[in-house]
């Protein structure tokens, strides 16, 4: 009876586990100059903002765009793939502004607190204007939570977020900003 028992346990949990696996997440790897950032994405809770930066950065629009925001404590912000990515004097304040060829997103905001380590897309004050900005938090800021859509988070390689220039107090704008050097989809 007891090793009967233990059959199906090992048969219900071998079964429990197989079904965790199907579900797994996609990943992406983001290389900057400090190192490589591996990336686990929400596929499950922001489908459409998901396919979105995948689509952005496996043609290869990430690669060289600025970090043009970044606020000690709070956030860096990325994904400018107009103008982010141009010889630009980052204090005119163009670069930010910009988004994709792509129609701006619609909202698809969740449950995932903002803690360290989470991605989210970067908005005007329309809920339904992301389109390819995102920022990466330092730390944990409810204040975001359920109104901007976290899409992914940082699950190896957080200690090379935290070396990315920081900007002026206040603005975040930064002067000579660090760069995405790629983001890819992980094989």
């Amino acid at each position: 009876m007891f090793k009967k028992l233990i059959f199906v346990l090992t048969l219900f949990l071998f079964s429990f586990s197989s079904n965790i696996q199907s579900k797994e997440r996609s990943t992406m790897i983001m290389k900057l100059k400090s190192g490589e950032v591996k990336i686990e994405l929400f596929d499950d809770v922001a489908p459409n903002h998901v396919k979105r930066i995948k689509t952005l950065a496996d043609s290869g629009k990430y690669d060289g765009v600025a970090f043009h925001r970044v606020i000690d404590g709070f956030m860096a912000q990325t994904g400018d793939v107009k103008f982010g990515n141009t010889k630009l004097d980052f204090n005119a304040q163009m670069v930010g502004t910009g988004g994709s060829e792509f129609p701006d997103l619609k909202a698809e905001f969740n449950n995932i607190p903002h803690q360290r380590g989470v991605l989210s897309m970067a908005r005007s004050q329309s809920p339904d204007s992301a389109n390819s900005q995102f920022f990466i938090c330092f730390d944990s800021h409810p204040h975001l939570d359920r109104n901007y859509t976290a899409f992914g988070r940082v699950v190896s390689g957080m200690e090379f977020v935290d070396k990315i220039k920081k900007g002026a107090p206040g603005s975040g704008v930064v002067e000579n900003p660090d760069i995405i050097i790629s983001l890819r989809s992980a094989k």
